[in-house]
């Protein structure tokens, strides 16, 4: 089999570019015609670096689970499910992806194993829960969870943009006046300061310096937002360390903080009761969720329980004893433990999070308001205390 970098036109007639593992181009012209395009020309490519694929998009997958669930809930055999699913998908990628999973299953492998091959589509987690359903024969049922799983992941992932999007865009408007004071607005008053021939005041000093740096090194200051995270970002590829701790950092940031590390614990409950409802270990359980918190310092508190299980501790005192998940995780744990449903003890977790989300972000952006409402009167008072200082002095000296 070689890759293929091809070309080929669609049934409206749109061109798409992709690469496409192959025996030939004959076969390469095959497999894209099940995908719905007509192959223009094509080469083999030197290698997979650089393929130029993105992950699938989330609402792409939303879209294929449900379909399949609905599919195999009404008896239409798999492979005639990928197939009408194939026809109907609107990216590219993902139909050479639908395409390469019916021909592995033709070719006598499960659909985990299928999907396996292609984990720009399928993280370890859909593949795990596949499997589980396959041998438990509840493959709708799992199909059900997984996009409930995707759908709230979108919706978490949305809070999480409100989070950093609104305060960043405030906090531009006000660097951007910030600039335009300091740059264009207090030189225009340098030299009318400057000529009343009194003692300057200490804030009008400080003022004038201030304007003076933002007109000497505005080009620094410009360069070092986008400079920080790039040293940032290679400082932490290189050190693992410290790849550790800023992400510990970050779940101790004020106010920002506590509110990520509930959105991973609500993704981590969420996820964990996902693949215990469907019959996957418990170890195998955290090993997973273990992949989806995106949080260094909270992934090493799991590895911390797995060897505390391990070792013969219950399920409860081994997160306990991490000191890493709140009293509520813990409380709920122990209830899911004694009852035996510990998948809906966690689930209330989830949901407890995800509604404590909402509220804070809700709290967070009623206080940037004000708060930015606030810095920007103190900035513009500076400036009209600053400039008029002197005028008021040269009034008071005034004889009438």
């Amino acid at each position: 089999m070689a890759l293929y970098s091809y070309r080929a036109i669609d049934d409206h007639g749109k061109t798409q570019k992709g690469l496409q593992d192959a025996a030939n181009q004959v076969d390469l012209e095959l497999r894209l015609k099940r995908g719905g395009l007509d192959l223009i020309d094509a080469k083999i490519d030197d290698g997979r670096v650089g393929l130029g694929y993105s992950k699938i998009k989330r609402t792409e997958l939303i879209t294929f689970f449900f379909n399949l669930e609905q599919l195999t809930r009404a008896d239409v055999p798999l492979l005639e499910s990928l197939a009408d699913l194939r026809d109907s998908m609107g990216d590219p990628h993902f139909r050479e992806i639908i395409t390469n999973l019916i021909e592995t299953i033709e070719g006598g492998k499960k659909l985990s194993e299928a999907m396996v091959q292609h984990p720009d589509a399928f993280d370890k987690i859909f593949i795990s829960l596949t499997h589980a359903g396959e041998a438990s024969g509840r493959l709708p049922e799992v199909f059900e969870h997984i996009t409930a799983s995707l759908k709230w992941q979108d919706e978490m992932a949305s809070h999480t943009k409100t989070i950093l999007l609104y305060p960043a865009f405030v906090g531009t408007v006000v660097v951007a006046i910030t600039f335009f004071l300091m740059i264009y607005l207090v030189p225009q008053l340098v030299g009318f300061i400057q000529g009343m021939g009194q003692n300057i005041p200490i804030q009008t000093r400080m003022l004038l310096a201030t304007s003076s740096f933002f007109v000497s090194y505005w080009y620094v200051l410009i360069a070092l937002p986008i400079a920080l995270p790039i040293a940032l970002k290679l400082v932490m590829a290189s050190s693992p360390r410290m790849r550790y701790r800023f992400d510990q950092l970050k779940l101790n940031i004020w106010i920002i903080g506590p509110i990520l590390r509930k959105i991973i614990l609500a993704r981590f409950a969420n996820t964990f009761a996902m693949m215990y409802s469907s019959g996957i270990s418990i170890l195998d359980c955290i090993a997973n969720s273990r992949d989806v918190v995106g949080n260094r310092a909270i992934a090493k508190s799991l590895d911390d329980v797995t060897h505390e299980i391990e070792s013969g501790k219950n399920l409860t005192q081994s997160f306990q004893h991490t000191g890493m998940f709140p009293p509520l995780v813990i409380r709920m744990l122990k209830v899911g433990e004694a009852t035996g449903s510990l998948d809906k003890a966690l689930l209330n977790v989830s949901y407890f999070y995800d509604r404590d989300v909402k509220d804070s972000i809700k709290k967070v952006q009623v206080l940037i308001e004000p708060t930015m409402t606030i810095v920007l009167g103190m900035l513009l008072g500076w400036v009209m205390l600053s400039v008029l200082s002197p005028i008021y002095d040269i009034i008071g000296k005034v004889k009438f």
